[in-house]
């Protein structure tokens, strides 16, 4: 079994940053050796992804830059 926790830390509601979580899951386990995924993904219109792999959960941060 899995489990993503998905820290939503900008003023988009969860509905609107889901693309992106959908995003950097879809490139895979790119990170760490092929254990996490994508460290840090930015988008154009300045949203960032970023990850951590905790023992039991993945946890993807997303934030507004700038």
């Amino acid at each position: 079994m899995e489990k993503l926790i998905i820290d939503n830390r900008t003023d988009k509601p969860m509905i609107e940053v889901l693309p992106y979580v959908i995003h950097v899951i879809g490139q895979g386990r790119i990170s760490n050796n092929n254990k996490q995924y994508c460290y840090g993904t930015t988008f154009k219109d300045g949203i960032a992804v970023w990850s951590d792999l905790n023992k039991k959960s993945d946890r993807l941060i997303i934030k507004q830059m700038g």
